[in-house]
């Protein structure tokens, strides 16, 4: 997907020049209280801003940071980030070439406020001295609770129902980008009644104070000053700001009250469990518990039938996939539902075996109908539209990429996207219930338009093998398909259910690293070993319909990224010109990353007509400008939190296929139809 909207912004400082002279003197009235520094920033998500004018009504003579100066030769109790500085470079800039000058700044005796969440621009809180540390993570909540009742930043605040800044408009979270991991830290405010993840931390260096937040409680006004949000919502606001005001006259006092760290939780939420290939006879079950290995190592997974027939299958929980469990279960029964129990092999206090559901897919050959949803571009927030996939009777759904968006070349962070991900609570109770599969695109696979050069897709690869339950995981280092989570190359998989055979392919790990196997003038997009896999896996398939499935879309997007199939077309053409010479029916193209869906038909391309049918976003960020004038367009919808449901059903005559792209209000955008012997040849 293009971030050009996040690289085009630009810093605002609010309403800052009503508590300013026409000199930039700060006015007699103002001088009464502390004087803070603000860098802010209007996001494209909220549009709005308002750091600079709060500050001001709680009593702040504000100023703007000076970018040019280090942090201790300007005058200044508080220097305030606003939430989501850190799109733009100069945040970064400034922190990173003035970190000494801050951690100086506040050892002095001041404070740093700093609410520059976005994750993907950075993640750990990177100029915090050695010791401390606050590493945000990509889950969003609309909820906050008071967690240091007593603290002079916490005790006051309005609560409703024992939570905070309840009157805000539901548009957006009022923790965006919550802190998942910390270090000699004390936690103030949380998103959770469990104290994680936590929203306000504090930290103690030298005389003065370090406030990491997530909240987007500065976001109260339009670029133009207008309130955006209720009046109710700006006294929250304005009372915490004045909280604050408060709270540095007692730092520069010396009077704050003492920081006491808060521990980090010993055991996290589990995750999962997710419910990963299933085919005729055998069945992938992952999860992360949330246990301690050292204890729980040994595990056991309980297998049984409606008939009441019972399998039990040992499991381990292997602290080289970041303490996570992949159990294969074998001799299944084909198109029999399964429930299943995960639990420790000896038990864990206070622990609940996780629980699910899977059905193995019908016998190849019988007539069938399954019914499998697609989907790209996802969020990592509470979002109906998985209740709605699950509504819409899906049995089985294919993760296309960006699914989550990782953005960091960082393992840990890469697997904390990952975790924060399957979580939330829709997608948790979908992916206990049927078979997911899935592949990654730029976002999950390294950053926006990134190749197989990126250098951190060892560690990426490494997160995405360790949260999915895929038949096989691209190959070894000697070609041989990879069915452990072992080192490997490419993420590329295929599976059948039924009357559809997917081809779930990578065109990440392996473009732009050697010359094309289509024509060796031009860079590879799927690199040689992939395309021999793909040519031999198509070849023996005998589905009546077969997926090529790419997260990248199969044209060209139109615009100077170099991420999608119109930029290798040469293997693009090479694939299909190998369709048409081997005469293999029942071929259509899926895509995904564009945040537009499309249905395209480009004609007898095979020897049959051709359509590709791409489906985004999962989430709410459309990009109206990648809805492209194509010869081949049929339909198109530029809407959010839409998913594909494709039903094969080969229990007509002649078998059908049927692709429907809905969202998650559950209207039908548009339909395509397709018989068998519409895909075949004469």
């Amino acid at each position: 997907m293009s971030n050009d909207g996040i690289h085009r912004r630009s810093f605002l400082v609010g309403s800052m020049a009503a508590a300013l002279t026409a000199t930039g003197t700060p006015t007699a009235a103002a001088q009464a209280g502390p004087h803070a520094l603000v860098l802010e920033f209007t996001d494209r998500w909220t549009s709005a801003t308002g750091l600079a004018e709060l500050l001001r009504r709680a009593g702040f003579t504000v100023a703007p940071l000076d970018l040019t100066r280090p942090a201790t030769e300007q005058n200044a109790d508080l220097i305030a980030f606003g939430s989501f500085t850190n799109n733009d470079s100069r945040y970064t800039r400034y922190t990173t070439d003035h970190a000494e000058s801050l951690r100086t700044f506040v050892a002095g005796g001041r404070v740093v406020l700093d609410m520059a969440q976005s994750d993907q621009f950075g993640a750990p809180v990177a100029y915090l001295p050695s010791g401390l540390a606050a590493v945000r993570t990509d889950s969003d909540y609309s909820t906050v609770y008071p967690v240091a009742t007593d603290h002079p930043l916490v005790t006051g605040l309005r609560t409703v129902s024992g939570r905070l800044f309840t009157g805000r408009l539901t548009a957006h979270p009022v923790s965006w980008e919550s802190i998942g991991s910390w270090q000699s830290m004390r936690v103030l405010m949380a998103c959770d009644t469990t104290n994680f993840p936590t929203c306000l931390l504090e930290a103690a260096h030298g005389t003065g104070r370090f406030l990491v937040a997530s909240l987007t409680v500065d976001k109260c006004f339009s670029a133009s000053g207008t309130p955006i949000q209720p009046a109710s919502a700006i006294e929250d606001s304005v009372a915490f700001f004045q909280a604050v005001a408060g709270y540095v006259q007692r730092v520069r006092a010396g009077t704050a009250p003492e920081v006491v760290p808060t521990p980090m939780p010993t055991r996290q939420p589990a995750a999962g469990p997710l419910v990963g290939h299933v085919d005729e006879t055998t069945a992938r079950v992952w999860a992360r518990p949330g246990l301690d290995p050292t204890a729980y190592s040994a595990w056991v997974c309980t297998v049984r039938t409606a008939s009441g027939a019972t399998k039990t299958v040992p499991a381990t929980l292997s602290t080289a996939n970041d303490s996570t469990i992949l159990v294969s279960i074998p001799g299944l029964q084909a198109g029999t539902r399964h429930d299943f129990t995960l639990q420790p092999k000896v038990g864990a206090p206070g622990f609940t075996p996780l629980t699910g559901s899977f059905t193995t897919a019908p016998a190849a050959g019988t007539p069938a109908k399954v019914t499998m949803g697609m989907g790209s571009c996802a969020p990592s927030t509470p979002n109906a539209v998985w209740t709605r996939i699950v509504d819409e009777g899906c049995d089985s759904f294919v993760m296309l990429g960006d699914t989550p968006y990782v953005d960091s070349r960082d393992l840990t962070v890469a697997q904390t996207k990952h975790r924060n991900f399957l979580v939330q609570p829709e997608i948790a109770r979908m992916i206990r219930t049927m078979p997911i599969w899935g592949t990654w695109d730029d976002h999950d696979f390294g950053g926006n338009n990134t190749d197989g050069n990126f250098p951190g897709k060892r560690n990426t690869r490494t997160a995405f093998v360790d949260y999915r339950a895929n038949a096989t995981f691209g190959h070894a280092s000697d070609g041989t398909q990879l069915t452990t989570r072992s080192d490997g190359q490419g993420v590329y998989t295929s599976f059948r259910r039924g009357p559809l055979e997917v081809f779930l392919l990578d065109p990440r790990w392996f473009s732009r690293t050697e010359p094309s196997w289509a024509d060796p003038a031009k860079p590879t997009c799927l690199g040689r070993v992939q395309w021999e896999w793909l040519r031999g896996r198509l070849r023996a398939s005998t589905a009546t319909f077969k997926a090529l499935a790419s997260g990248m879309i199969w044209d060209d997007k139109g615009n100077a990224e170099t991420d999608d199939w119109g930029t290798y077309a040469h293997e693009k053409d090479a694939i299909l010109d190998f369709v048409a010479a081997e005469r293999i029916p029942g071929v259509f193209l899926i895509g995904g990353d564009i945040h537009v869906s499309r249905a395209l038909n480009y004609g007898p391309r095979v020897g049959y007509d051709l359509w590709q049918y791409i489906v985004s976003p999962l989430h709410d960020y459309t990009i109206p400008s990648f809805n492209i004038p194509n010869p081949s367009l049929v339909h198109s919808a530029v809407e959010p939190h839409v998913f594909l449901k494709l039903v094969a059903d080969t229990t007509v005559t002649p078998a059908t296929l049927t692709a429907t792209w809905i969202n998650r209000e559950g209207r039908r955008l548009f339909e395509v139809r397709r018989t068998a012997t519409d895909m075949d040849y004469a």
